[in-house]
């Protein structure tokens, strides 16, 4: 990275990072187009990666990823391994948690960072439902990315069911319309007779990575998923993956290094993490959701079990 990108990343996040969060950004190294993997012994990401699927189809299958928009190696190779990955267990929903489009969010590059990486998911009728992320917004905030019929939005937050899932998409930006969006979010939570509920933003809530948790939105979102019983919520902006242990109920899974990598730490509460290329896969059952993630070289290097609880 050059020193120029460098600094207008460190300044573009004095605002939301504080003086802690400016120090690790001068530490990060972010790589678009490489494989930085976290150290971990391999026999623990063999362990890891051991949990057996049943034999049985799932009910829904669906794969997420987030902060894939560069258009630069890294992306495309991710989104071989996801076109791979389709040819041998076929899916139909694709969630991208947001900065779709890198650097801001120019709609211009709509190919080159989504239509062309993806070409072979879009050509078998993958259906990729998109969230905004902090680069989106950056070029008429985000307002042609929400009408683009490839992202499947149908607003800056918005609802959709398939099977036995219902999905929560959220703008997580710092200038959302959070006041009539939480409302929003608690009338469709209560209203949901989905036995599995998942919400995802591009913002993280739990966080082991340069960004780490979010206080707010610990106090104002997290209690809505207990309440309501969200079983997974999903994210990006961190550059690498991290899936946690329950917390209340909830399971956040963080899929963000779709094009780059940046270091992530653990935390009490993480399950595993690493900093890899990578997209994660969902198999649902009805009483268990299996998350798996999977890396450039095609091979799963996590996988975890969420069990179905209700509100």
């Amino acid at each position: 990275m050059s020193i120029k990108r460098r600094h207008f990343l460190i300044l573009g996040s004095l605002s939301s990072l504080g003086l802690a969060g400016v120090w690790k950004m001068f530490q990060l190294r972010t790589a678009w187009g490489t494989d930085a993997k976290a150290a971990v012994p391999s026999n623990v990401e063999a362990e890891r990666a051991s949990v057996p699927l049943p034999a049985s189809p799932p009910i829904l299958r669906f794969i997420s990823v987030a902060d894939t928009g560069t258009g630069a190696e890294g992306q495309y190779a991710v989104a071989e391994a996801m076109a791979q990955y389709h040819r041998e267990n076929p899916f139909n929903v694709a969630v991208l948690a947001g900065d779709n489009i890198y650097n801001n969010g120019e709609f211009e590059k709509i190919n080159a960072v989504f239509e062309k990486p993806y070409q072979p998911l879009l050509q078998q009728n993958v259906k990729f439902y998109a969230c905004l992320g902090n680069h989106d917004i950056r070029t008429g905030n985000g307002d042609q990315q929400v009408k683009y019929a490839g992202f499947n939005m149908q607003g800056r937050y918005y609802t959709f069911r398939r099977d036995p899932v219902q999905f929560f998409a959220l703008d997580t930006n710092h200038n959302a319309d959070w006041e009539n969006q939480l409302v929003w979010l608690e009338k469709e939570l209560s209203q949901s007779t989905a036995p599995w509920k998942v919400v995802f933003g591009h913002h993280p809530i739990y966080s082991s990575g340069v960004y780490g948790s979010n206080q707010s939105f610990i106090k104002s979102l997290a209690p809505l998923f207990q309440k309501y019983g969200v079983q997974l919520y999903i994210n990006g902006h961190e550059h690498s993956y991290e899936r946690t242990r329950s917390i209340n109920g909830t399971t956040y899974l963080i899929c963000g290094a779709g094009a780059g990598t940046r270091p992530v730490g653990r935390s009490e509460w993480t399950e595993y993490s690493a900093s890899r290329l990578s997209f994660a896969t969902f198999d649902v059952y009805d009483d268990r959701m299996f998350v798996s993630s999977i890396g450039t070289d095609k091979r799963v290097f996590d996988r975890g079990v969420i069990q179905v609880r209700s509100a």
